[in-house]
């Protein structure tokens, strides 16, 4: 195909690109990784891009924290138009990597940035990048509303779109459960998933009501079990080579933590944060409040499921 700006199409919408002023956000949220009850601290990741094969490479983020692990993953694929998945957190080095990934491997300029959701480890760099590289489109699925931080123009995703670029298409999948305007982008051509924060290569991802819950959280790891996958490129974290292996564990990580959430709850425990103690027992304190966002997904997942009642900020099995 020949190299050109990337188009967004979709099967049962007109094949249209517009862009989107939106407001300014107000708060930021990042990602969270935990890992076996644990929070997983961050390592350096200030280092060079790495090429992943002719076409595609890895980008770190330069942001490690307890928040993001090692860091944000940002991928670049394609040679002639590059599109860049993620942003990373708006670190001036990520900046120079990018710049210097772009000209090592004699990439053509940027095209366009697609966004897995509207995190601030992941869109961060944007209104940098589109000062360095005014041509870029920004694409992004759209929240309603006030909902909607994402401060950047952008060109609006759903799910059943396809990205056309340089010798490759992009199906975009909508995943809520981390971020409910969460998107994953599928590579047929060659069964690669770039999975944003759905999945992470070490650990798991916390899972806040505001994401979606763990009912949609669930649903998007159910359907990628339906999908043909060699390998998951995640947001944080190495590649994944065993992707079904992967995925059933996250479901089966949920389930062990729904099992401890009832008998917590079997043991006299009501509120949220006496529940998150019993089950981070090694957890730092300084993180207690994210850890309770999660404990609070599987409440009221069982709550909607009729298995417990709520009445006020206390929790007792039906």
């Amino acid at each position: 195909m020949a190299a050109r700006s990337v188009e967004r199409e979709n099967r049962n919408a007109p094949n249209v690109s517009w862009l989107t002023s939106v407001p300014r956000p107000r708060k930021k949220r990042s990602g969270f990784l935990e890992q076996g009850g644990a929070m997983e601290q961050g390592t350096d990741q200030n280092r060079a891009a790495v090429e992943l094969r002719k076409g595609l490479y890895l980008v770190p983020g330069h942001n490690p924290s307890p928040m993001t692990g090692a860091g944000t993953n940002t991928y670049l694929l394609g040679e002639r138009s590059p599109v860049l998945i993620d942003t990373g957190a708006g670190n001036p080095s990520y900046l120079a990597a990018l710049q210097a990934c772009l000209q090592r491997y004699a990439l053509g300029p940027l095209r366009a940035i697609l966004l897995t959701h509207g995190h601030p480890d992941h869109v961060g760099s944007c209104d940098l990048l589109r000062q360095h590289f005014p041509q870029v489109t920004i694409y992004k699925m759209p929240l309603t509303g006030r909902a909607e931080h994402f401060r950047s123009p952008f060109s609006p995703l759903q799910e059943g779109d396809r990205i056309q670029g340089d010798g490759f298409t992009l199906q975009v999948m909508y995943t809520p459960g981390h971020a409910r305007d969460h998107l994953c982008y599928y590579l047929p051509e060659e069964r690669l998933l770039f999975s944003g924060d759905l999945i992470a290569g070490t650990g798991t991802v916390v899972i806040s009501p505001e994401g979606g819950g763990l009912s949609a959280y669930l649903h998007s790891l159910e359907r990628l079990l339906q999908l043909d996958i060699a390998s998951i490129y995640p947001a944080h974290g190495p590649v994944i080579t065993r992707p079904q292996e992967k995925i059933r564990a996250y479901i089966a990580h949920r389930q062990m933590r729904e099992a401890q959430v009832l008998a917590a709850l079997t043991q006299g425990a009501t509120t949220v944060s006496s529940i998150v103690r019993r089950i981070y027992t090694d957890l730092s304190p300084s993180l207690y409040r994210i850890a309770e966002r999660s404990i609070l997904s599987h409440l009221l997942k069982l709550e909607e499921e009729g298995r417990v009642v709520r009445a006020g900020e206390e929790f007792r099995l039906v």
